[in-house]
């Protein structure tokens, strides 16, 4: 949605923006819950390969928290876009020749974590934005769910797309990030954000307390969204049965969602005045954000695991992401912006650490240049090479194995951030 507010200085200059009425700041647009999903990698395999036959592969289905969406960046900075510029301007490019995308705005960027090697191959078939049915959204854009819609024109669905992917291909694991969507996460975000810079801070007025916020998290709807969920973990054991699948030939693994922000005592930057929006793109009350983590994630992770238990897939294994980022997230007080650490580059040694693994909150009028409003608060670059590391261990060679995936030290190792699977 996009609140019809005066535009607000980029987070992408130097300046900052001071005395400006907080009302100025109040158009934020956030697309869905970071989901982007990606097409087909452009590797193939011949065509005799197929259900058992040929190298593995693990395929990725859902939404922007395994798509890859903000993939592009590795860290935050408010002076200069290239400084953070990890994979440049075909980050999202997924088609076989990458120049383009395959479905546009599912943002499938090529640090997203389903790309393990480990003598795999992997397929992002997920979209940012992606709910567990398919929809057009308001502005047009086509975002596939977990189910077997097909237009006879080219657009699917992703169960569809699983489908007639793994009968010719040797599909070993398939990941599965779903749910938040269908919780109008993006929305709830969006009032946070624009009660935050709507209000003083001598007269707060909170999101966790909106009426519209509460109505996603009554006894009704979250028992709506986790049988949407059960269905949807059906429909991809249905696709790899249609594909020529017995059930133990390959696993499922559902993984939840990260913390992206930290509790209130944990923000670097104060709640009084406009710095914790206009520096560090992360406007929520204190308030709000302890009401996030200790409240509306848990009931949306909590939900997600019970789907998937309510679906009685057997041998499906959980990838715990809630605290993945913890030290590392959006605007908390022990990270910081690039240049706020002294760094010039995303490549200098000990950044990884220094810097931040969630992209800033964008407005409409911050989104400039190279960045887009549907990036914000998405795990980066970092945050995706991370989880990649963690799905890596979970496939553990083959005996697919679940987890909590937790930071395991400083520096990084063959190019990723140290990571444990617990």
């Amino acid at each position: 949605m996009t609140l019809p507010i005066p535009s607000v200085r980029p987070l992408a200059t130097s300046s900052r923006p001071r005395g400006i009425r907080r009302l100025r700041y109040a158009a934020i647009l956030l697309t869905s819950l970071g989901l982007a999903a990606a097409g087909l990698t452009s590797a193939t395999q011949a065509s005799a390969d197929g259900p058992g036959v040929g190298t593995p592969w693990v395929a990725s289905l859902g939404d922007s928290y395994i798509s890859g969406e903000a993939g592009r960046w590795a860290g935050n900075s408010n002076s200069s876009s290239s400084s953070v510029d990890a994979l440049g301007s075909t980050a999202y490019y997924d088609n076989a020749t990458r120049t383009a995308e395959q479905i546009n705005r599912c943002h499938r960027s090529w640090a997203a974590s389903i790309y393990i090697s480990a003598g795999t191959q992997g397929v992002d078939l997920a979209c940012s934005g992606a709910q567990t049915s398919t929809y057009t959204s308001s502005d047009g854009y086509f975002k596939p769910g977990l189910d077997f819609y097909d237009n006879g024109a080219g657009k699917q669905g992703q169960a569809k797309m699983l489908q007639n992917f793994a009968a010719g291909h040797n599909v070993k694991m398939v990941v599965v990030s779903i749910g938040g969507n269908d919780f109008n996460f993006a929305g709830i975000i969006q009032s946070c954000v624009t009660n935050f810079l709507t209000s003083p801070s001598w007269w707060p007025n909170y999101c966790y307390d909106d009426s519209s916020v509460k109505a996603n998290f009554t006894s009704t709807n979250v028992a709506t969204v986790k049988a949407r969920i059960t269905t949807a973990l059906l429909n991809v054991r249905q696709a790899m049965r249609n594909a020529g699948y017995a059930d133990s030939a390959w696993t499922l693994v559902v993984q939840d969602y990260p913390s992206p922000i930290p509790n209130g005592s944990g923000f670097r930057y104060s709640q009084s005045g406009y710095t914790r929006q206009s520096t560090g793109g992360c406007g929520f009350w204190n308030r709000d954000a302890d009401w996030a983590n200790s409240s509306a994630l848990p009931t949306i992770n909590n939900t997600v695991k019970g789907a998937l238990t309510a679906s009685g897939i057997a041998g499906a294994k959980v990838l715990e992401l809630q605290s993945a980022f913890n030290g590392r997230r959006l605007c908390e007080n022990t990270v910081g912006l690039l240049q706020e650490k002294g760094f010039s580059s995303w490549t200098q040694a000990g950044a990884v650490d220094k810097t931040e693994w969630i992209s800033q909150i964008r407005t409409i009028s911050t989104a400039t240049g190279p960045y887009y409003v549907q990036e914000s608060l998405h795990p980066n670059y970092w945050g995706e090479l991370a989880e990649r590391s963690c799905v890596r261990q979970v496939w553990n060679g083959g005996a697919v194995r679940g987890g909590t995936c937790t930071i395991a030290g400083t520096g990084l190792l063959n190019g990723e951030p140290r990571m444990s699977l617990l």
